[in-house]
């Protein structure tokens, strides 16, 4: 691969790994013979992150303040002069030498994703269960298979992921997005194994809130690119209750339809129409970006 490889690292006080990680880049980039960029993101660091970015002799875009590791991601994403994007954290926790492996992959695939072999973060008892949780409905409401939704070990084609940055989320549920716009846009995506490491210093994980915006973002996502998956469960669910408690009032309570029935199945009928609606709107935006993207040919 001759194209030049843009390698994003977003960065929040990771004065103990970050070192680390530059140097592992660089060995692996330089046997390899790749043409990269390297562009670290600095997500407004407060401890000397920033001094040992700069001693390694790599260049810094820095936030002033903390705007979260998606909005960190979003920046560099911009900033890539590359095609192709490689992203990893800036934790020690992802081996860069997977980078090869992953570009090997293009262009026949649009995202090549790490699919992490273990689980090493903290609070592992109650992210074991919950990532599962996760998985199975990201996986429900995509119609694929995710193998891992949220690895920050990725590579990308800018060209694609720019078209959704406007839906990514600032915070830690910016990568599970990445993973549900290509797959409910018809992208080609790709898992390959990679270790998972233990991070050197902190977590910034909290495990309720993080939690929490990861199933609310891929239920956002969902709903922006195919909101049917959402709307038509939920309304043959209330159209089952409403048909089911009207049976049970005609049969066993007053011998006919009451007024609560008829709500819950009226219900129903709105949620699925409100689902369709919704649909009709992203499969005329849908065709607006591809005739757009054909009068620009």
């Amino acid at each position: 691969m001759n194209e030049l490889i843009s390698i994003i690292i977003p960065v929040y006080n990771e004065e103990k790994a970050i070192g680390t990680v530059i140097d592992e880049i660089k060995e692996v980039m330089g046997e390899n013979k790749y043409e990269y960029e390297l562009i670290i993101v600095d997500d407004g660091s407060t401890d000397k992150t920033r001094e040992i970015i700069l001693s390694k002799g790599e260049k810094i875009i820095k936030h002033f303040r903390r705007k979260g590791s998606g909005a960190a991601r979003k920046t560099g994403i911009k900033t890539a002069k590359g095609n192709i994007i490689v992203m990893l954290d800036g934790d020690g926790t992802y081996s860069p030498g997977d980078i090869p492996l992953m570009l090997q992959l293009f262009p026949q695939c649009d995202q090549v994703i790490g699919e992490r072999t273990s689980e090493k973060g903290r609070f592992v008892l109650f992210r074991k269960p919950t990532k599962w949780l996760i998985k199975k409905l990201a996986s429900y409401l995509t119609g694929v298979k995710i193998p891992d939704l949220n690895s920050g070990l990725r590579a990308f084609k800018k060209d694609l992921m720019v078209k959704y940055l406007w839906a990514f989320p600032d915070g830690f549920s910016c990568v599970s997005t990445m993973t549900v716009a290509f797959l409910c846009n018809g992208y080609t995506v790709e898992w390959i194994p990679t270790e998972y490491r233990s991070r050197i210093g902190k977590s910034k994980f909290h495990p309720i809130k993080d939690t929490y915006n990861y199933i609310l973002t891929v239920i956002k996502i969902v709903m922006y690119f195919n909101p049917l998956k959402i709307f038509l469960p939920l309304s043959f669910l209330l159209m089952a209750l409403g048909i089911v408690k009207t049976l049970y009032d005609f049969f066993f309570v007053v011998g006919k339809m009451q007024m609560s029935d008829i709500v819950i199945i009226l219900s129903s009928l709105l949620i699925a129409v409100f689902g369709f609606l919704a649909d009709l709107i992203v499969v005329q935006g849908k065709a607006r970006d591809y005739n757009s993207a054909g009068e620009n040919k």
